[in-house]
């Protein structure tokens, strides 16, 4: 039997609210969308029994929290991101509900996305994301996710937006108004230093205020004062001893005192550890699965999480203040009068035409073109038969990795998405080349195609190489998946190199056929022992609905690959700060972060290390030649800007799209910084022939560092450098300047 929940409808019924003949209303002030949110939410919390006040900061189910049926104020609904909605689930269980009208249209993951380096299709992300979120009636959509790059082997670095603070930021800010304009609050995640899945709900990161402000926390700054996010989620690990889903200093010192956020905070699921914490750090609201084992099999397990019973209780015998509590139903009534109560805010559609052809369109300008000599894109007009080799080609890839997990409506694979394009104009064979995992459940989903195979390493190897000596060209697809220990929440990764034998299988078809494609799907750097004797070499990512379209479209030349990689490719994991200074994982759950700012390719720049693909990097089936940079003026002010100017001009045959990238270096600091450092990009679009002129502008902030000491930012008279790259190594030019 449903339970009948009271709406505004029935209220109205009820004669809570009189209409006069005129049809003007003598609305409650908080229900009163002419009135101010502030005055709403004051004169909801007024009306609210302490009781209804803690039901809404704590879990009801796995996904929903508490409203307030009496006053009208609907229930809060969260769904998984960021990179689709996660299909609905039972009640109190993680197990599917058993829907048949709740498949998504996957979205690529937000490496993909950082990839394009291009803010126009991160506003088409959250645009695209928050219909489908609204159209399943969720007001929380979990996600995005900007936690730092910091090492190749995390498991979740798949959902973030690369090694860089100020791309991160830039990337993050046109999501989060796509997602909210839908009206759903986008959950900003996973705040903060939350770099490794090993020990994640245990381990305590020591890292210094500077390298917190530069490097780890830039990306939530701007989610929240460009963004405008109204949700954050806290981590799983420890800071300064605190976990992070109720952390004085994160939350209250520099979330809500420092950037003045006025949005609700909500925990990882099972992320807080002591009702006192949580009381008085910052959380709002408390998710989780049976927190600390507490509830498990227990009737109304929701009650006693720590921010349920035991939080009324201490209310109630007043060791705690009622305005504990308030402040934080004040946060989440601010969520609703913003999302369930917000009368306009659209409809939103799901599963549709438009939204898999924007996912497309994302994964086709996210696909990094690392390596090409002359292979592609492919020629049908000389290729009759193509070699497909490799389990990433056939796996789905969709299901898998952790709470990103899709039930999507549709899943093109790369096999499927090179033989639909490629028709009859050649032969298209596949060669199984290796087995990795299988399996294709995760949580339920389940995957129709079979991937099990009982051959030998030797047997699946010999297949492939005797069917690559007579093919035309050979496409290797292979790379990590999402697997447990692979790209997937809960595990870190064990090494740089590929798993399942696939370097030796890739040696083997570079000796058999000159004229190989390898296709690299992860969402984290690897190792390439065969570089040197593989032609042309393609990263892509998890790309959702439309993988093997977008891919397709790119090998065949249709797209003009205009990537770029949001992170450093390291040529062995020595090469990566974190490991060269040696104390990942962590020692006695202590994890210090030894290598401060020097993450990515500040890192190779300060120890001179080459990397096997540098950030930034990612070529094109064009040529473009850049003039050189100058300057406006060669003085700024402390309270001026400067603007540099270069011409970038398309000097190949086929129109194509290039990004343009400005890094500022500060030549003599009292502090040691970085080399350089990203400030500005621009994606440009050029005809064949075409020239355009890019500009940037930058201020003060752009010179800046954190000065600990001071806890300000600094920007040091004296000389800088304004540097233009295709890469981070790819200098064309630069151009000196003062700041005065």
């Amino acid at each position: 039997m449903l339970k009948p929940v009271k709406t505004l409808f029935s209220i109205l019924l009820a004669g809570a609210i009189s209409v006069n003949l005129a049809g003007q209303s003598n609305l409650p002030v908080y229900l009163n969308e002419n009135k101010p949110i502030e005055e709403r939410v004051e004169d909801a919390l007024s009306r609210m029994t302490l009781e209804e006040k803690v039901a809404m900061c704590h879990a009801q189910s796995k996904f929903s929290s508490a409203g307030v049926p009496r006053l009208g104020i609907p229930e809060n609904w969260a769904t998984d991101g960021p990179h689709g909605i996660r299909p609905e689930v039972l009640w109190d269980e993680w197990d599917q509900a058993g829907w048949t009208n709740d498949s998504c249209v996957a979205f690529p993951a937000l490496t993909c996305l950082a990839a394009t380096w291009n803010k126009d299709m991160s506003a088409l992300y959250g645009k695209s994301i928050g219909e489908e979120a609204r159209y399943r009636n969720k007001n929380i959509l979990l996600g995005p996710g900007v936690n730092i790059y910091r090492t190749p082997l995390n498991g979740r670095n798949f959902e973030y937006m690369g090694e860089d603070p100020f791309l991160a930021s830039k990337m993050v800010v046109p999501y989060i108004q796509g997602v909210q304009a839908n009206g759903v609050a986008a959950c900003v995640k996973h705040y903060a230093l939350n770099n490794q899945e090993i020990d994640r709900h245990t381990v305590n990161v020591n890292v210094d205020d500077r390298t917190l402000y530069e490097i780890y926390l830039p990306a939530f700054k701007a989610a929240v004062q460009e963004g405008n996010a109204w949700a954050i989620m806290g981590a799983y690990n420890r800071y300064k001893g605190q976990w992070a889903c109720h952390n004085q200093y994160l939350l209250n010192d520099i979330l809500r005192d420092e950037w003045g956020f006025d949005g609700v905070v909500v925990s990882d699921w099972g992320g807080v550890n002591n009702t006192m914490q949580a009381i008085y750090n910052g959380l709002d609201m408390e998710f989780g699965s049976w927190t600390d084992g507490l509830s498990e099999g227990a009737s109304n397990a929701y009650d006693n999480y720590y921010l349920a019973n035991p939080f009324l209780k201490l209310l109630y015998s007043g060791e705690v203040k009622v305005e504990e509590v308030d402040k934080k139903v004040r946060n989440i009534l601010r969520l609703a009068f913003r999302t369930t109560m917000n009368t306009k805010r659209p409809w939103g559609s799901f599963g549709t035409p438009e939204h898999a052809a924007a996912g497309r369109k994302i994964a086709e300008e996210g696909i990094v073109l690392l390596k090409n000599n002359g292979v592609l894109p492919v020629d049908l007009n000389k290729t009759k038969k193509i070699l497909v080799v490799g389990e990433n080609a056939i796996k789905p890839m969709t299901v898998g990795g952790g709470s990103s997990s899709l039930k999507a409506k549709n899943e093109i694979a790369p096999l499927d998405g090179i033989m639909n394009r490629v028709g009859k104009q050649a032969d298209v064979i596949y060669a199984r080349g290796y087995v990795g995992d299988p399996t294709s459940e995760y949580n339920g989903v389940k995957l129709k195609r079979d991937l099990h195979d009982s051959r030998s390493a030797a047997e699946l190897i010999e297949e492939a190489t005797r069917l690559a000596k007579d093919a035309d060209i050979v496409i290797f697809i292979g790379g990590l998946n999402k697997s447990d220990g692979q790209d997937s929440e809960g595990n870190d990764r064990k090494e740089l190199n590929l798993s399942y034998g696939q370097d030796n299988v890739i040696a083997e078809l570079a000796k058999a056929n000159k004229n190989l494609v390898v296709v690299n799907i992860s969402g984290n750097a690897i190792a390439m022992p065969w570089i040197n004797e593989v032609p042309s070499i393609v990263q892509t990512w998890y790309n959702g609905t439309e993988s093997g379209t977008a891919l397709a479209s790119i090998l065949m030349g249709d797209a003009n690959p205009s990537g770029k990689l949001p992170f450093t490719f390291p040529v062995k994991l020595d090469d990566n700060g974190a490991h060269k200074l040696g104390d990942y994982p962590g020692v006695d759950k202590e994890e210090t972060y030894k290598e401060g700012l020097f993450v990515g390719y500040r890192w190779a720049d300060k120890e001179n290390v080459k990397p096997l693909f540098p950030f930034g990097h990612g070529l094109s089936y064009t040529t473009f030649e850049y003039g050189k940079v100058a300057a406006d003026k060669k003085e700024m002010t402390a309270d001026g800007k400067i603007s540099f100017t270069v011409n970038v001009k398309n000097t190949g045959n086929r129109d194509g799209a290039e990004v343009v990238q400005l890094y500022i270096s500060d030549l003599k600091s009292s502090l040691p910084r970085p080399v350089k450092e990203l400030k500005g990009f621009e994606k440009v679009t050029l005809k064949a022939g075409e020239e355009k002129t890019v500009t940037f502008t930058v201020d003060k902030t752009a010179l800046s560092y954190f000065d600990d000491k001071k806890h300000d930012w600094v920007a040091e008279s004296g000389d800088f450098e304004a540097i233009i790259g295709a890469s981070a190594t790819d200098i064309k030019s630069k151009v000196g300047f003062k700041l005065k």
